[in-house]
């Protein structure tokens, strides 16, 4: 069974409840991220949610050159900031160069790596050094066992606060497929195991000039996962996903949180 990763007070894995690490795909603004931000709160706070809050600074890996990207570091990081103060919720935010590293760490509880950038040598060894919590998603080209390197990048450098994270496998063009078996496999490199339920269900490009989804597949995909016994789900919620700048296909409605999470809270009861 893998160890456990403390992220700010809610720890993960080693039989503890799943955690839920939710939040939009990117910051679209101060108050959009806050009012996200309490509502998962509060909604945690009633279902008793193990809960994490996410959202990126800046999406430098967009498909087209017109797409949001976000308010970029220093104002992204200075919301992620109020909310975790303000909140006492854990933040997670993606960091895309090592550059940021330094600043992102002085604000957020856990550093994520891109699927895309998974292969970046310095980045992971950067986000090692960082001495906080590492959250490593799988690249759509990568099969499972192949992490086995990454993980040896960020243990080279003494930091064993890892989290690996699936979120789909290339299935020819603008298509990803979701291998439950996947999750079995990585848990045997010993460390907690999360479910991206948002992004195993996108079209990468899908739509020309964005990438496609359905948010559908991703509650499906979801309770499967949750069967499979990951130890965290990932999903980006949005409060009216169909005016979202980023994602909005595959952004799972915030009202569907609540009712998603008591499902998966019985499947896990019997799987457990």
């Amino acid at each position: 069974m893998a160890h456990s990763v403390k992220v700010g007070n809610v720890v993960i894995g080693n039989g503890r409840p799943m955690a839920l690490i939710a939040g939009p795909c990117v910051i679209e603004g101060r108050q959009q991220c806050l009012r996200l931000a309490v509502k998962l709160k509060e909604l945690a706070g009633r279902e008793k949610i193990p809960l994490i809050f996410k959202a990126s600074y800046d999406k430098a890996n967009r498909t087209s050159i017109q797409s949001y990207r976000g308010p970029g570091l220093v104002r992204g990081l200075e919301i992620l900031k109020e909310i975790r103060e303000k909140l006492g919720l854990p933040v997670l935010t993606d960091v895309h160069n090592e550059s940021e590293v330094a600043l992102a760490a002085k604000v957020a509880d856990i550093l994520q790596c891109p699927a895309f950038l998974c292969r970046q040598t310095d980045l992971i060894l950067a986000l090692g050094n960082s001495g906080k919590p590492v959250n490593i998603k799988k690249g759509q080209f990568l099969a499972p066992w192949d992490m086995r390197h990454i993980i040896a990048k960020l243990e080279s450098t003494g930091n064993k606060k890892i989290l690996i994270t699936e979120r789909g496998a290339s299935f020819g063009y603008n298509n990803l497929v979701a291998d439950m078996r996947s999750l079995i496999i990585m848990r045997e490199f010993g460390y907690p195991i999360v479910f991206d339920a948002t992004h195993s269900a996108q079209l990468p490009g899908g739509r020309g000039h964005e990438s496609g989804g359905d948010w559908h597949m991703a509650l499906c995909l979801a309770r499967a996962a949750a069967a499979a016994g990951c130890d965290a789900l990932f999903i980006e919620t949005h409060i009216t996903p169909e005016q979202a700048l980023s994602d909005k296909g595959t952004m799972i409605p915030f009202a569907q949180i609540k009712t998603l999470w008591r499902t998966l809270k019985r499947i896990v009861a019997i799987v457990r």
